[in-house]
């Protein structure tokens, strides 16, 4: 066996150990056997609607934005009318609830910081319940709205077995999810929404490939700048989805017994993009929202404004995308990071900030740290969320305009945390077989 003195495991260590490792192999082949049986699911038919008539429907654009942004992250499952249609959403849609409930009632948040395993393991049986009913909920109005008008037997029998159908296919993503997290390699639910990004590409290679076939250079060109703003985009989001800022701390002397543990320098990191893809989610649900109202709004001088001003390319649509990715930038930072909270644990622990005292002084200064921190990483969120578009129009090639922003924050940032498990993995077989030796 290669193994690699350094502190990470090189490459070719990876890889060896994936082959040869009985416990990380049966757990990558348990990973990608239920990744494919739930998106063998996806194209499981729901019953009694007409099939044709929806794909029709929404190659002519006639379902609003609402379908196009959800069938990203479900893998062309609404699309496709499967009974996984809902995939993993109702379960992302219930772990925010639960996040923001968490920090707004007392009793959840003494349950998940004082409870220990015990408490986080009845938040999780709660967010499951949250989760049914978000999508028990989500399925009743997809049917009712939605489906109703491809039905080919409309009533409430229809909606009956539409709602068992969704809500179960729902349930069971969601235990394969957990299962992966538990028994897998990397997040569940994160490499589900991985592999429904992912299935898209294919599609969008094809298109783009009979576009360069057409022998415009425009679109060549188009299409080569296109490559080179996803690939630089790539890798800013490596770099910044990687970068903090390091607090030096500097713990007190203690003394045990009869030895004196002199003072001992650490750090303590703040990311540079706290919150993640949540931002950009929650600011693309909110301005989804007018598209999916304009469905049941018959008002055509509405209708008319929302279609010109709601477009990605639009001034309105960009300045509202920014400032509202801002906004949740800030919210969801608030959420993750309390200042007060660090600076009462450190104080606690009797390590201080350099040239800082202990206390109020202490949690203004990481506020203030963190405010600045969050400024940053907001703007270069909108930057993310912007720029796909703007290229987009700008060559014409409208093949990649499912994979924005959040697909790429997405795919990039699951792509880092389930190598840095594997990693991981292999550094505990690294000294497994140091302490056989």
């Amino acid at each position: 066996m290669v193994v690699s003195r350094g502190k990470n495991p090189s490459a070719q260590e990876t890889f060896v150990q994936m082959a040869q490792a009985a416990g990380l192999r049966s757990r990558l082949l348990l990973t990608v056997g239920l990744l494919i049986l739930v998106r063998l699911g996806i194209f499981i038919p729901m019953p009694g609607i007409d099939r044709l008539a929806f794909s029709e429907a929404i190659r002519g654009g006639n379902l609003g934005g609402v379908v196009g942004f959800v069938d990203i992250f479900v893998g062309g499952g609404l699309s496709a009318l499967g009974i996984f249609a809902l995939g993993i959403l109702p379960y992302i849609n219930a772990s925010i609830i639960m996040q923001l409930l968490t920090a707004a009632i007392p009793s959840l948040e003494d349950l998940q910081k004082n409870e220990g395993e015990a408490g986080r393991r009845k938040i999780s049986q709660i967010t499951r319940y949250v989760a049914l009913g978000w999508a028990i909920l989500q399925s009743t109005l997809l049917s009712s709205f939605l489906l109703a008008q491809f039905a080919q037997q409309p009533g409430l029998f229809f909606i009956i077995q539409t709602v068992i159908a969704l809500t179960a296919g729902s349930m069971f993503v969601m235990w394969v999810g957990e299962l992966i997290t538990e028994r897998g390699v990397g997040n569940g639910a994160s490499l589900l929404i991985f592999l429904n990004i992912v299935s898209t590409l294919p599609r969008s290679l094809g298109q783009t490939i009979e576009l360069a076939q057409s022998g415009d250079r425009n679109l060549v060109g188009g299409i080569v700048a296109l490559l080179l703003v996803f690939l630089a985009m790539i890798v800013g989001i490596v770099f910044v989805q990687e970068g903090t800022r390091r607090i030096p701390i500097i713990s007190a002397r203690r003394q045990v017994g009869r030895k004196l543990y002199l003072e001992q320098s650490n750090y303590l990191p703040l990311r540079l993009n706290q919150g993640g893809v949540m931002p950009i989610i929650f600011a693309s649900a909110v301005l989804v929202l007018p598209l999916s109202l304009t469905q049941f709004i018959r008002n055509p001088e509405i209708n008319q404004f929302v279609a010109a001003n709601f477009r990605p390319t639009s001034w309105l649509y960009v300045s509202l995308y920014l400032v509202l990715i801002v906004f949740f930038s800030f919210f969801y930072s608030s959420l993750i990071i309390n200042p007060e909270d660090l600076s009462r644990n450190l104080k606690k622990m009797g390590a201080s900030i350099p040239g800082i005292r202990p206390g109020k002084a202490t949690s203004d200064y990481i506020g203030k740290v963190l405010n600045r921190l969050t400024f940053l990483g907001a703007i270069f969120l909108g930057l993310v969320a912007v720029i796909p578009s703007a290229v987009e129009s700008l060559t014409r090639v409208p093949t990649f305009n499912g994979l924005g922003a959040t697909s790429l924050l997405i795919l990039v940032g699951v792509a880092i945390d389930t190598a840095k498990q594997v990693q991981t993995y292999v550094i505990s077989q690294r000294y497994e077989g140091m302490v056989k030796q």
